[in-house]
């Protein structure tokens, strides 16, 4: 009786096992279109036998957990895939919206701006007095300054929206990493009891750390991994530690959480910084070391490297920052080299805007773009006949009014030489113009007493002294941020000069200006980079980088995506659920359901014919 009753048991393990079986596979049908799910399996064993005079017979089966089927090897290159397309994608889109701002054609933008600029400096040297002329100089000159300050403030606010981007991305991070620490502690519980796997749970964590991979990249300690082969010879799960690193830092370690610290409070421009915090508020600045995904992308684009006294403040790296950079350099260019030119036509008197300058700070330390060399003073009288010329030297410890190294710029114009070799003290230029720097950083030459309608011109000769401190401009500004033409010649075009000498018919400046568009010269980065080039040339070489930045990211995304695509058909091949494969065990489990059943109903007849025979 007690065996008929054992292989009863025996049938109705058999009926239990089909049912968690045909249950699991019911889940995994159901979750087939679900990305994250990862497919089930039960794994069965036989039950202890039962010895009975000297025969062991079997009791059963026994299911002794359900797992999923999840190869770790193959779901971490999925991570690395998903954090490299991540990056490409965001770097793709960012440089091909910046690469709009300069269209890579002569009759568009920038590039048409500087033809109209320089045919306008044509037009007037056919005729320098010609008012209409002027007007349309004016106009086109404004036109070029009007839209370098336009694009950099166009690129500029992509670089601010990336930072604002960057605030929000990071808070991301950190409820994702909470969320993982609250998964760990979940799965930690469930499976404290052995055999007992937290499934669900699991692909939640994975999706959060492929949600994770697509924001920054990181590093993940599982602990050991557990094999299977006897239910799936893919099957390479994790152990049950957990240990999540972002660029050396901590962010999850087990149910803990140590959540990344943005913060901008320092920093006048208010770009971001990002930090470790430990516990007794000690900050590690991780902004250099992140790297990978949309926020890698973020912070290359956007630069990382920020010290709040350089750069106002703005990022001294990064691609966007380069454009800027480059713009600046291109406008900072322009404004100094025609500045030069300019301050070749005479003037009854000369004035610098204030600059940011001290009478003792070395030229070249104040501007990148000062060079040793020399620069004449020529002063004509009224009827343009040049009566007086002084040449004026730079070098490496020039100031404006320090004696101490080298005879500063005030000295040089100031100190009464015979600079006619006449023997006459009186007919100098320090006799007709002296040189004065003000306190608010104004440098100017004025008129002596004994002036009588003279004017004085500045003929430089290398130095770009005229230019930098816009001593006679045309430009105004400093770079791309503001470059313009000067205000009072907004006001009245009349008052722009084309000539050098005061001469009727001289078109010294024009020439010289026109000239300008074919001449090599010197564009001076703000990484202290020295490169020679025509003003369009260099203004072609920034377009053709930023358009060949931004093809370089299309085809890395390209590439990057066919990788992804390929490992994640790899990991859905093994992870994912095939319905075709899930149909087939749903009918095997179904079989071994009614077999089960069979074995139930044929002990039943068995113990009712055994039972009749009793009566």
């Amino acid at each position: 009786m007690s065996n008929l009753f054992g292989i009863l048991n025996t049938g109705n393990s058999g009926l239990n096992a089909a049912q968690v079986a045909v249950a699991t596979t019911s889940q995994n049908i159901s979750n087939a279109q679900n990305t994250f799910y990862t497919r089930q399996r039960v794994s069965f064993s036989a039950s202890p036998a039962l010895n009975s005079q000297g025969v062991s017979v079997g009791s059963g089966v026994t299911v002794t957990s359900i797992v999923r089927i999840h190869d770790e090897l193959v779901f971490s290159k999925l991570r690395s895939a998903a954090t490299n397309l991540s990056y490409d994608t965001n770097s793709s889109q960012s440089l091909q919206e910046v690469a709009k701002y300069f269209p890579d054609l002569s009759d568009a933008g920038i590039a048409k701006d500087l033809t109209s600029y320089f045919t306008e400096w044509n037009n007037l040297a056919s005729n320098t007095t010609a008012g209409s002329q002027k007007i349309a100089l004016v106009q086109a000159a404004s036109t070029l300054g009007g839209d370098i300050q336009s694009t950099r403030e166009t690129i500029r606010n992509l670089q601010d929206s990336v930072n604002t981007q960057l605030k929000s991305t990071v808070d991301e991070v950190n409820s994702i990493g909470q969320q993982m620490a609250d998964v760990n502690k979940q799965i930690a519980t469930i499976e404290s009891q052995k055999g007992n796997y937290a499934n669900d749970l699991r692909d939640k964590r994975d999706q959060l750390e492929l949600t994770l991979s697509n924001l920054v990249g990181f590093s993940v300690s599982k602990g050991n991994l557990i094999s299977n082969d006897s239910i799936d010879a893919n099957m390479t799960d994790t152990g049950t530690q957990y240990y999540l690193n972002i660029a050396g830092a901590t962010l999850v370690d087990g149910s803990t959480f140590h959540p990344l610290v943005i913060d901008n409070s320092s920093n006048g421009s208010s770009y971001y910084s990002i930090y470790s915090e430990i516990q007794d508020g000690t900050r590690y600045n991780l902004t250099e070391q992140l790297s990978g995904g949309k926020i890698g992308s973020m912070l290359d684009l956007r630069g990382r490297v920020i010290d709040p006294s350089v750069n106002g403040g703005y990022p001294q790296d990064g691609t966007i920052q380069s454009y800027i950079n480059n713009l600046d350099t291109f406008a900072q260019s322009i404004i100094t080299e025609t500045n030069n030119i300019y301050a070749n036509s005479a003037q009854k008197s000369m004035q610098t805007p204030n600059l940011d300058l001290k009478s003792n700070t070395s030229l070249q330390n104040a501007y990148n773009n000062v060079e040793n060399g020399s620069f004449d003073m020529i002063v004509y009288d009224s009827a343009g006949k040049e009566v007086a010329r002084k040449t004026i030297t730079i070098d490496n410890a020039t100031t404006m009014g320090d004696d101490t190294f080298s005879k500063s710029i005030l000295t040089q114009i100031n100190t009464s030489t015979d600079d006619n070799k006449d023997n006459n003290s009186l007919n100098d230029v320090d006799d007709y113009f002296k040189a004065t720097f003000a306190d608010n950083g104004a440098f100017s030459l004025s008129p002596t007493i004994n002036n009588n309608g003279y004017t004085i011109a500045i003929q430089d000769k290398g130095t770009n002294f005229p230019g930098a401190v816009g001593i006679s401009q045309f430009f105004t500004g400093t770079d791309a941020s503001n470059i313009d033409v000067k205000a009072e010649y907004k006001k009245d075009s009349s008052l722009i000069q084309g000539y050098g000498a005061p001469i009727s018919g001289n078109q010294d400046v024009a020439n010289a200006m026109l000239q300008l568009q074919y001449n090599k010269i010197n564009f001076y980065g703000k990484s202290g980079s020295v490169s020679s080039d025509t003003i369009s040339g260099y203004y072609s070489a920034v377009t053709t980088k930023v358009a060949t930045d931004a093809s370089a990211a299309t085809s890395s995304y390209d590439t990057n995506e066919a990788l992804y695509n390929t490992i994640n058909t790899q990991f859905q091949s093994i992870s994912g659920v095939n319905k075709d494969e899930e149909l087939a065990n749903l009918i095997q489990y179904q079989k071994s359901y009614t077999a089960a059943a069979k074995i139930i109903t044929t002990i039943n007849e068995m113990l009712d014919t055994l039972l009749g025979i009793k009566q």
